[in-house]
């Protein structure tokens, strides 16, 4: 569940995702997306500086990661305490993986998942009416939800959001080049 020691030459925390753009090496994907989105974007891939749904835009690629994403990495790593823990341990292991699972991180995931609902209920993508960069950086979450959180056809704006993301050409073109990916279970 590390990176591996290649990425080190690349950055000096073994980080991914990075990027390197000419003389710039650049890890953590808020950064990365919101360079990116700035840099090549175009004005196409974030809402218009000073507008309602900048605010929304930047809340929600922080949101990302600072909200959605903690609760799936602890779900990951207390399934893996309770499958991997040496068996004379395990009975204890699962108890406590279970308690932390249910008193925190499950209703978490929950809260975060009825939240999500409910905003794309008020707009089509997180940001506002149009496509944006906030959506990509969304993305990650829901997918780990959709794999190890919970997110079913309970919640049908957020599975059509999935869908929405999947069946865009450029998301289709990035697997092509980079091959399907798999979330860790």
């Amino acid at each position: 569940m590390l990176a591996p020691p290649e990425l080190r030459a690349v950055h000096p925390l073994g980080k991914s995702p990075v990027i390197t753009d000419g003389d710039l090496t650049l890890a953590e994907s808020g950064a990365i997306v919101e360079y990116l989105a700035d840099r090549y974007g175009a004005g196409k891939l974030a809402p218009a500086f000073g507008s309602r749904d900048r605010v929304r835009y930047i809340y929600w690629l922080h949101f990302a990661e600072g909200t959605a994403q903690p609760p799936s990495l602890l779900k990951l790593l207390f399934d893996r305490v309770k499958s991997k823990a040496p068996l004379l341990v395990r009975p204890i292991a699962r108890a406590i993986a279970d308690k932390a699972l249910g008193a925190y991180v499950l209703p978490n995931i929950e809260r975060n998942l009825a939240f999500m609902e409910s905003e794309l209920g008020k707009h089509e993508w997180f940001a506002g009416e149009q496509f944006s960069a906030a959506d990509i950086q969304m993305s990650f979450p829901v997918e780990a939800y959709r794999a190890r959180g919970g997110l079913d056809e309970k919640r049908p704006r957020l599975m059509a959001f999935l869908e929405k993301i999947h069946a865009r050409p450029a998301y289709r073109r990035a697997l092509e080049r980079g091959g399907e990916y798999a979330l860790m279970r």
